[in-house]
């Protein structure tokens, strides 16, 4: 009987070996760290009262503007600021207050443009008529005619807008006139004196301009009016 032909043996396959973990790059050296994520600060009880403020004088001024006193609501008010009536008598003591704070806020924004006007100039003679045609020309703006030159005289009676008025923009005027007799610009005398007849006839001026028909036409006559008003003033300009 014929013996069995044997199998031939298998050879084993090579064994592979791992490839090596690569290890990251390192980062650079003046890479920042990580900032682990957290959560975001809560806003503070008083950063909420302001927040809530600034939006009922936003929404206030824009109605003002847009509708005249008489006829915002406060109930339209509460609703553009999505507050409640009791948020806004939590800030103001009523519709009138709330004006009485739109509308100073309204004199702070004038006499701050009027300031930046008047300083691109260097001599303070120069930097007065440019304080004063910047507010003339503020003064074509619908909500500085309905808000500064019309509601606010017959909501807050003349003592108050006066005051308001005065407490922001007579100490720039009485400095101006300071330095232009400083420099010999004008005449020396009562300087506070003559800053009130200034502002009485730049005050008349900005009203004629919201009461007028053509209100450009207006800017345009009353400009030059108290471009000679204030141009009498100098000394150069006087004869005799």
């Amino acid at each position: 009987m014929p013996s069995p032909t044997s199998a031939p043996s298998q050879t084993p396959a090579p064994s592979q070996t791992p490839a090596p973990p690569q290890t990251p790059a390192p980062a650079p050296a003046n890479a920042p760290s990580p900032t682990p994520a957290g959560p975001r600060p809560r806003r503070t009880q008083a950063d909420r009262s302001a927040a809530t403020r600034d939006a009922l004088m936003a929404a206030a001024r824009r109605l003002f503007a847009e509708q005249g006193f008489a006829d915002v609501s406060t109930d339209a008010i509460v609703a553009a600021a999505g507050v409640t009536r009791g948020a806004l008598y939590h800030h103001f003591k009523d519709k009138q207050d709330l004006f009485s704070a739109v509308f100073d806020l309204e004199e702070q924004a004038l006499t701050s443009m009027v300031a930046q006007a008047a300083g691109t100039e260097a001599a303070p003679f120069d930097g007065m008529l440019a304080g004063c045609n910047a507010f003339l020309d503020a003064c074509l703006d619908p909500a500085v005619q309905r808000i500064v030159l019309i509601d606010a005289l017959a909501v807050l009676g003349w003592d108050r807008w006066r005051e308001i008025d005065a407490k922001y923009n007579l100490s720039l005027v009485m400095a101006a006139l300071q330095a232009a007799m400083d420099q010999g610009v004008i005449a020396r005398g009562p300087v506070e004196s003559l800053a009130h007849l200034l502002m009485g006839a730049i005050t008349e001026a900005a009203i004629f301009i919201a009461h007028a028909a053509d209100k450009p036409a207006a800017r345009r006559q009353v400009g030059e009016n108290v471009a000679q008003l204030l141009s009498g003033l100098r000394i150069d300009n006087r004869k005799g």
